[in-house]
């Protein structure tokens, strides 16, 4: 059966059942569970999803729906736990089954040489596996028979705190232990304790702090931080929405069970459904190390997660036990740290922006300096309170890193440098968006304009709405937008639709071409669909996926304007936070007002032709990278070409890639991809083989 007859048959069947009595089933639900169980292992685990993203949020809905009606049916290995929902008032302490032990520390070549020597006088011709260190916090797992019973935090390296209910929400953490394969099925143990690190993607720390920024809440430093937070929510629905991830590494048992090495416990993680780190290696030569800590160093920028270092540990087992342990550490592991990447330059200026949310942001002007691979001449401040803690001033000294490798961040001052021309930061009285007067509410770090006719928010509003994520208005950058608003053309997003060429043309630098080419990129953004217009329309909270989950539930927006809350919670990709934040935008008149006026101007409300399509199945199952530079498309535009086919934009190449199509430039990804015989296409050879405009 392939993959369209596979989806054909998941709609006739689901189908059947809602119509028959098989829909409310505890059969039925057992093979609902297990088909999505499948499907999140063939997705965060393989990286290789059979089904698309459409259908997996229809067999979720019927999961909650049936376990709602029937909640004696409800088990703690239900994919139903992803989406949390239970509500802790406190985390209680449990005791680990064995110590969590710290690890020694190496920080250069030399320190690693040193443990190497030491090894060496214990035991002959040691084999080394080398993994990287995750910048996370170590979770403790255990599993009974074989489901998920007990997700614990490292605490105190003795006892920890009990956090199951967030740690089922974590979508690569299996709630029951695969069969894996049969022929290499280690042997049997009624209980298994499982330990790695939990983490935030970069991404998804990237999109938690632009919302808590937005939201006027104090944003997180690190991902790590982020991750920390997060896993110690009260409410696990919220840990639900933060993306956190899981790379497992330890079984406690994995002698019992019969392993014998690292690299034979690495495997078997893998056949119960874990997922584990693929940058481990395996080396005999100490001097083979330290080359290897050493690029990925170098590569550590490109990972889509935090890297602060390597773990270098003796492979086999039997060796483990000779070297023995300290009090604190064992004697046959060491971390090696990358050395702290932090540099010094000058303050300039402090100048504040405004949100579309009305949120007013301090920004660093900085002296331009080199950090993590770019240059840097701005940094965030987020907002007074983080001035005033760490007493950063105008014309200071600072130290800067990349907070997630992505931020630019002030880390500190140095006022043993000060010269006594710096300056204390104050925040405005007035917006200076529109000159009105600010507010910082109750409970709030941020200051915040709370006019909503602020020329400052509309236009960052307006810049969203017609950026190439939303509704891709060519030829509508920031400088346009912003003269259209100096001029008293537009008002809000809906006047763009009644520009005209004599207005277009009153501009200075306006000329009669560039005026007709923004109208004709205005007609054609009409009809983007309504998965685009959501997004584009800023609703706080709502990005590009929940906007595309909301557009496929309800398919229009007069549908999406009378749903409940109930309703809008009902959907996977939407937690409370965002239910009540779109509830409360259709409920403001000046939204609606706008959406009138939208309508009025032909703008699509409904979902798009290209959207109902899917687009098309020509990438249904696929994992395909992109990497380099395309002439052709952006990285956003490719990205949707290839999920709208029905296949997956992935970060990293595995042996689970399908292809690489690789641009201009490529680097790492196009050398792995050809070093496990992955096909590659170049811009021209993708086009034609799929038949691409």
């Amino acid at each position: 059966m392939d993959n369209g007859d596979k989806r054909q048959w998941t709609v006739i069947w689901r189908i059947f059942l809602i119509g028959g009595s098989l829909m409310n089933s505890h059969e039925y639900l057992q093979q609902l569970k297990e088909r999505i169980v499948q499907a999140e292992y063939q997705y965060y685990i393989l990286d290789d999803p059979q089904i698309t993203d459409a259908e997996y949020d229809a067999m979720l809905v019927d999961l909650l729906a049936i376990e709602k009606e029937h909640p004696e049916w409800v088990d703690a290995s239900s994919p139903s736990k992803r989406v949390g929902g239970f509500v802790a008032d406190q985390f209680t302490k449990v005791a680990h089954y064995g110590p969590m032990l710290s690890l020694d520390n190496a920080f250069s070549a030399d320190d690693l040489r040193v443990f190497d020597r030491r090894v060496r006088e214990v035991v002959a011709n040691p084999e080394y596996v080398v993994e990287l260190k995750i910048d996370g916090l170590t979770l403790a797992l255990t599993y009974d028979g074989p489901a998920l019973q007990r997700g614990a935090t490292r605490g105190d390296g003795v006892n920890g705190e009990d956090i199951t209910e967030n740690v089922r929400t974590i979508r690569d953490v299996p709630l029951k232990l695969r069969d894996g394969d049969a022929d290499a099925a280690p042997a049997p143990v009624s209980r298994v304790d499982v330990r790695g690190e939990g983490y935030m993607p970069k991404e998804s720390f990237r999109r938690l702090n632009i919302e808590r920024g937005e939201g006027g809440q104090p944003v997180f430093a690190n991902p790590r931080n982020a991750a920390a937070g997060s896993l110690r929510q009260q409410d696990s629905r919220i840990t639900a929405q933060r993306g956190l991830r899981y790379f497992a590494y330890q079984i406690l048992q994995a002698q019992e069970i019969g392993l014998k090495t690292q690299e034979e416990t690495l495997a078997q993680l893998s056949r119960w459904g874990f997922s584990v780190n693929p940058y481990v290696k395996v080396f005999t030569d100490i001097e083979d190390v330290t080359a290897y800590c050493t690029e990925m160093a170098d590569k550590r920028h490109s990972l889509p997660y935090d890297i602060d270092g390597l773990v270098l540990k003796l492979n086999n087992y039997a060796q483990q036990q000779e070297l023995g342990f300290t009090s604190k550490s064992p004697r046959w592991a060491i971390a090696y740290k990358f050395p702290a990447e932090q540099v010094e330059t000058t303050l300039l200026d402090i100048e504040i922006t405004v949100g579309r949310t009305g949120v007013l942001t301090p920004t660093a002007v900085l002296r331009e300096v080199a950090v993590a691979g770019t240059m840097v001449a701005r940094a965030a401040l987020h907002n007074l309170d983080y001035i005033r803690t760490k007493d950063i001033r105008i014309g200071d000294h600072v130290i800067i890193h990349k907070a997630g490798d992505i931020i630019p961040e002030v880390v500190k001052t140095l006022p043993e440098k000060r010269n006594g021309t710096e300056r204390e930061f104050h925040m405005p009285d007035v917006c200076p968006g529109c000159g009105e007067g600010i507010t910082r509410l109750s409970g709030e770090a941020a200051h915040r304009c709370i006019n909503p006719q602020c020329a400052g928010q509309q236009r960052e509003v307006i810049i969203h709405f017609v950026s190439r994520d939303a509704m891709n208005v060519d030829g509508a950058g920031a400088a346009t937008v912003t003269q259209l608003l100096q001029e008293g053309l537009i008002g809000d997003a809906g006047d763009l639709y009644t520009l005209t060429e004599e207005k277009l043309m009153s501009m200075e630098r306006m000329g009669k071409r560039s005026a007709q080419n923004l109208l004709e990129a205005l007609e054609e953004s009409k009809g983007r669909g309504l998965a685009c217009l959501l997004f584009a329309l800023g609703i706080r909270n709502v990005g590009s996926k929940a906007a595309r989950a909301l557009a496929t539930r309800f398919r229009s927006m007069e549908a999406l304007q009378q749903a409940s809350l109930e309703d809008l919670q009902a959907i996977p990709d939407v937690g409370q936070v965002m239910a009540q934040n779109v509830e409360a935008y259709f409920q403001d008149p000046a939204n609606q007002t706008l959406l009138e006026k939208l309508n009025a101007a032909g703008v699509q409300m409904s979902l798009s032709a290209e959207d109902e399509a899917g687009s098309n199945d020509m990438f249904m199952g696929a994992s395909i990278v992109v990497t380099g530079t395309l002439s052709q498309w952006d990285r956003s535009e490719i990205e949707r070409i290839i999920e709208r086919g029905g296949g997956k934009a992935s970060s990293s190449v595995s042996r689970k890639t399908t292809f690489v199509l690789a641009g201009e430039n490529a680097g790492s990804k196009l050398q792995k991809a050809q070093t496990l015989g992955i096909p590659i296409y170049s811009e021209e050879e993708f086009r034609q083989k799929f038949g691409l405009a």
